[in-house]
């Protein structure tokens, strides 16, 4: 895979959202001027994972930085359920937790302690959109901090998955001869 910069995502509420993703290098960038920038990188002499636009599903072989400041990331392994394509993040700075879990085919649910924010779809291949929340109040407030990580993880990681027949049936053909 060749490195990919895109056309900026264009955010009903935070703007133009500037993705760089380069496979290979293990490198993902998200900026704009209406959000903190977000870099995820793959540890070095990693053997990328074709499957994963970073290039590793390993918490220990990824770092997330959000404006600067390390963030712990726990993406899980992805299986034979959707929510074993679930993205973590503890963040430590804002002091709450972000999840990004796949609910359809092609979209995953961003929350922030258990509140939906938004959905993101990405193919995987660094092209990010999102659709926000209805806000109900200060708690369910979206901000650019919220933005940043998810159009990080959407972008490194991709949205959606099938559901649990599907992959058990794909498994199943597979062992057919």
């Amino acid at each position: 895979m060749n490195p990919y910069e895109y056309v900026p995502a264009d955010d009903p509420l935070f703007g133009a959202v500037r993705i760089e993703l380069d496979h290979e290098a293990g490198t993902l960038g998200v900026s704009g001027d209406g959000i903190p920038p977000v870099e995820i990188r793959r540890a070095p002499h990693t053997v990328p994972d074709d499957h994963v636009p970073i290039g590793t599903r390993d918490p220990e072989r990824l770092t997330l930085l959000v404006d600067g400041t390390e963030e712990t990331l726990r993406p899980s392994k992805g299986h034979l359920t959707r929510r074993s394509y679930r993205v973590e993040v503890v963040s430590g700075a804002r002091e709450c937790r972000y999840l990004l879990v796949p609910d359809s085919l092609a979209t995953s649910r961003l929350l922030r302690d258990e509140r939906p924010l938004g959905v993101f779809t990405s193919s995987g291949d660094g092209r990010v959109s999102a659709d926000w929340e209805a806000e109900s109040g200060s708690e369910g407030a979206r901000d650019p901090y919220d933005a940043s990580v998810g159009y990080g993880l959407a972008a490194a990681f991709g949205t959606g998955a099938e559901p649990m027949w599907q992959i058990t049936l794909n498994a199943a053909l597979e062992l057919w001869p």
